[in-house]
């Protein structure tokens, strides 16, 4: 609103504010209709897990969340403020979401170590009334799961009968496991630093424990060579340089490699290539087939506030994840199985999806809106140049 005489500024500040102030004490679900907090995400840190850096403090991981924020805004229109917590106790976390919740929409976590984080959603998911997801986890399961889909097609797989594994069991490997395991994907194993992971392995967390129930159907051990013999598939989601060209030996012929360890992958594309896969993937912009989180979180945070959802469920997830693995359609080829995180069809593409599963889940408390409508207005919000540049 403009601002340029007195009458602007009563409007918009004493005496004229005092009105919907009345009104969303009096009915406090106007606030929605009179206030931006629909339209504003937080994205709450420890600073415990970031990027590649790993414990760096809420201090130094500043310029990410604020990265973050911009990509919020530049593709989904969604106002996103980092909040810093100085400590990295999960009841001090969550305390201090719950106390600013009054400000905000929607929660996305970031950056906190597993398995605190799991702790940290757990809670803020009954506590609060606003959706809380967790990009490390669910954000990269999105991506993941589209350009698996995409990549199982290319290499002439089917997705019930190919064997998967992980390597990286922390907050990411396990998303993505059972994002895999939703999508139809029957013979998935994880590897953690211990090796192979089986149901009743000693040590195992919660987390680790729950998933080991609902993979390896062999209980085989061993470790990652092990793992990898006759494999489909591997997805990396560890540390620089965890896979190396004698493992994937063991591989079928015409593989599929994600290896998406940031800013260097477990293997480099080139040696993948060599050993005999078709298909790689990476998290890096200079390689094809970028799996790149932004290419989820602004679409499904657009959708989820605009239809006002109670939270964001798995079945959203998928609708995401199938939204994206779509905008390829005839053009699928091994060094093309995902959109490029500058594609505008993808962000509206994927809040269109994404409301259309809250309201069918009867997840969405506004629900006059047509998801078509959605998409077509992000599409005209954040239309403008988009070529011509990286993104990491």
């Amino acid at each position: 609103m403009p601002l340029d005489d007195m009458d602007g500024l009563s409007l918009a500040y004493t005496p004229g504010v005092a009105e919907p102030c009345r009104e969303i004490h009096s009915h406090p679900e106007t606030v929605f209709s009179y206030t931006n907090r629909g339209n504003q995400v937080a994205i709450l840190t420890d600073g415990s897990a970031v990027l590649g850096l790993g414990d760096i403090g809420a201090e130094a991981s500043l310029p990410v969340m604020e990265g973050k924020a911009v990509l919020f805004k530049r593709f989904g229109g969604v106002d996103a403020f980092p909040i810093l917590v100085g400590s990295q106790d999960p009841d001090d976390i969550c305390r201090v979401m719950e106390l600013i919740e009054p400000g905000f929409g929607g929660v996305n976590i970031e950056d906190i170590a597993a398995p605190r984080c799991f702790v940290v959603e757990r809670r803020l998911k009954r506590s609060l009334t606003v959706p809380v997801f967790n990009d490390d986890q669910h954000g990269t399961a999105i991506v993941v799961g589209a350009a698996f889909m995409n990549a199982i097609q290319v290499a002439n797989r089917q997705i019930g009968s190919v064997r998967v594994v992980i390597n990286g069991a922390g907050a990411a490997g396990i998303a993505v496991a059972r994002m895999l395991l939703d999508l139809g994907v029957a013979d998935l194993s994880l590897v953690d630093r211990q090796g192979l992971i089986w149901a009743g392995r000693a040590g195992l967390n919660e987390e680790k424990e729950e998933i080991a129930q609902r993979t390896n159907p062999e209980r085989r051990e061993g470790d990652l060579t092990q793992a990898l013999k006759g494999a489909d598939v591997v997805i990396g989601l560890s540390v620089a340089g965890a896979l190396t060209m004698e493992m994937l030996s063991g591989m079928r012929p015409d593989g599929v490699v994600f290896a998406l360890a940031n800013p260097v992958p477990e293997i480099w594309p080139v040696q993948a290539l060599e050993v005999g896969a078709l298909v790689v993937g990476t998290g890096r912009s200079d390689f094809p087939n970028q799996i790149n989180n932004v290419l989820g979180f602004p679409g499904v945070f657009r959708g989820s506030l605009d239809v006002r959802a109670k939270e964001i469920s798995t079945g959203m997830h998928r609708a995401a994840s199938l939204a994206i693995a779509s905008l390829v359609g005839g053009e699928l080829r091994p060094d093309y199985i995902i959109p490029s995180p500058l594609d505008p069809r993808v962000a509206p593409a994927v809040a269109e999806a994404v409301a259309r599963a809250a309201l069918d889940e009867g997840l969405a408390t506004v629900t006059d809106l047509d998801p078509k409508e959605i998409g077509r207005r992000l599409s005209e919000e954040t239309a403008g140049p988009r070529e011509g540049g990286d993104l990491n």
